[in-house]
């Protein structure tokens, strides 16, 4: 919830949780499912979430708004996969057996950097800006600089050794460590193999491809919308949803045929907000049912798809097959089952004034 990226959570935590589990006699493909489910817990709920921001923005409903109506369904899902888990590792986990790996990793991290609650600082910026619904870009732009600036005077060392420039005054220095940290991202040489993956990452360069992917899918629906091909194939499944648990039904099914189509959640979540925003204002929905609806049907679901790039993305980094962790993704599996009940059932369904029929 503080970084708002599931597939970073994954990537840096996840993967030692993943890797303490295999050392330990737990089930790896166990361990993946509660690390998706926890990494998309916060993914969904974080203002600074690239996708919980789309979403919004897609259906034209305010961000913190559409956050507050995603725990409807959030929480109880999580709340499933809490006592799930809880019952899997009583009832089915073994005795934990002795290991020397994490502690060596450890160890070696100590040696490199200074850790202290200190460095938390960047994160507790973080958190204050979120909770006082400051824009997530402003957000995300003072906690990087302000821990970049951090990182000079509590790691002179590690920034040193980044920059790898003997001769500059540390002013220089940190500078161009900030600079390149933040356009590139960090690389480490620490000897350690599984250190060194932990921590080299990040960057505005390894976003890149997130943000085309961003622009060709709202692209892509435009083109889709303007031509009147996504009308051919969804005004009939529309028209058959003569109920409101239908027509959320069906978005449900769009946005997970997409994922499964396409390949990406953005145009999982990005067309069926554009498709369905007229005809849940025709009916008197309020957007947040869909801006929710879309959500937990478009994100929460991509990673339950082995070729989507979230499948894809999750099991590499992982190391546990896709179709092996599927089932253990209790909350990606809650969630739009819950979101759909809702419709059916209409709790927690809001309404708005009909919008007005559209002639000529």
């Amino acid at each position: 919830m503080s970084i708002g990226s599931s597939w970073t959570t994954a990537g840096t935590i996840g993967v030692g949780l993943v890797g303490i589990a295999t050392l330990l006699g737990v089930s790896p493909a166990i361990t993946a499912g509660a690390v998706i489910s926890g990494a998309y817990l916060g993914d969904k709920l974080s203002p600074l979430s690239e996708t919980t921001v789309l979403t919004a923005q897609m259906v034209e409903v305010d961000l913190y708004a559409h956050i507050r109506r995603q725990a409807w369904t959030s929480v109880p899902a999580f709340v499933i996969a809490f006592v799930l888990f809880l019952g899997l590792g009583l009832w089915f986990g073994p005795d934990r057996v002795p290991t020397v790996g994490e502690d060596v990793e450890l160890a070696r991290l100590g040696e490199i950097f200074w850790i202290n609650p200190v460095n938390l600082l960047p994160l507790l910026l973080l958190v204050v800006l979120s909770v006082r619904t400051a824009p997530a870009s402003l957000a995300l732009l003072a906690a990087a600089l302000f821990a970049g600036v951090l990182g000079t005077f509590t790691q002179p060392g590690v920034v040193a050794a980044f920059v790898d420039r003997p001769g500059l005054d540390p002013v220089r220095t940190g500078v161009i460590a900030v600079w390149d940290a933040v356009a590139t991202g960090f690389t480490m040489n620490s000897g350690l193999a599984d250190v060194d993956r932990l921590l080299s990452r990040g960057g505005m360069a390894s976003m890149l491809l997130t943000l085309w992917i961003i622009i060709g899918a709202v692209t892509f629906g435009t083109i889709l919308e303007e031509f009147g091909l996504i009308s051919r194939l969804v005004v009939p499944m529309v028209a058959a949803a003569k109920s409101t648990g239908r027509l959320f039904l069906t978005v449900f099914v769009c946005a997970f045929g997409l994922n499964v189509v396409a390949g990406d959640q953005y145009i999982a979540l990005v067309l069926p907000a554009r498709v369905f925003r007229v005809e849940f204002a025709r009916r008197g929905l309020a957007p947040t049912n869909l801006s929710r609806l879309a959500a937990d049907s478009g994100t929460v679901t991509s990673p339950l798809v082995p070729w989507n790039s979230c499948g894809a993305f999750m099991a590499a980094v992982l190391g546990v097959p896709t179709l092996a962790y599927l089932p253990f993704c209790f909350f990606n599996i809650a969630s739009p089952v819950l979101s759909v009940g809702y419709g059916i059932t209409g709790f927690r369904i809001e309404k708005a004034a009909p919008a007005p029929e559209q002639t000529g």
